[in-house]
């Protein structure tokens, strides 16, 4: 698994930033765990297969706040916007579920060598 590189990319880097943002400026918004993986996203640590698949499941289980009031306005963010955000925002959710994907093969490969 080695050779999939699950570095995030800039514009993950850069919507969980505005995560981190809005949440000092606002004071509301995500957990302390969303706060750390915005700062590995922000800063683009390599992630684990491990957290990229918690990321897929963050944005599977959280995706009914996109219909919340506020989602999406910088003005007054709702907090699971903010939180949206800190996990790597729409960006973060299509980038982890083709890493996920990507992951997810790999597996089938091993196992069928094993």
């Amino acid at each position: 698994m080695s050779h999939i590189d699950l570095t995030p990319p800039e514009a993950v880097a850069k919507a969980a930033a505005k995560g981190l943002r809005l949440r000092q400026q606002f004071n509301r918004g995500g957990t302390q765990i969303g706060v750390a993986r915005a700062r590995d996203l922000s800063n683009r640590r390599r992630l684990s297969s491990d957290t990229v698949r918690r990321m897929a499941s963050y944005f599977a289980r959280h995706a009914v706040d996109r219909q919340a009031s506020g989602f999406g306005d910088k003005d007054d963010p709702s907090a699971g916007w903010i939180a949206w955000l800190l996990w790597g925002g729409d960006e973060g959710r299509d980038w982890c579920e083709r890493k996920k994907a990507e992951l997810d093969e790999a597996d089938k490969g091993e196992k069928k060598r094993a």
